[in-house]
């Protein structure tokens, strides 16, 4: 996929920014100050970290090679993507939704976003 159609998608979600706290290499996608997708551009190919529900996650890492438990991350509820072409876009994208939404029904409800 795409590194820029993936920056944009996660730019679309409703008080969604981008910020890197961690270096020019590692943009983070942030909702209310949360983070809902994480990319690690020193990677060939490059990675995704995306927030995930805990059976969900499972059922994915199971059905795509492609997909593992969060690098740096709460293994239970994160995923990392290895962005090799292996992921049909419309399943990443989704991923993404997923993770937006799973951030954003964490907040409490006077800074919840409706996507």
């Amino acid at each position: 996929m795409d590194i820029e159609r993936l920056r944009a998608h996660c730019l679309t979600k409703k008080g969604a920014v981008e910020e890197y706290p961690f270096g020019p290499e590692y943009p983070v996608f942030k909702v209310a100050g949360k983070i809902f997708a994480l990319l690690l551009l020193d990677i060939d190919p490059p990675w995704l970290n995306l927030k995930c529900d805990p059976l969900h996650a499972e059922v994915l890492r199971a059905y795509y090679p492609a997909i593992r438990p969060g690098y740096h991350m709460n293994k239970r509820h994160w995923n990392t993507l290895v962005l090799d072409g292996s992921v049909p876009e419309d399943e990443l994208l989704s991923m993404v939704d997923d993770s937006y939404a799973l951030v954003v029904v964490g907040l409490p409800r006077r800074r919840q976003f409706s996507g």
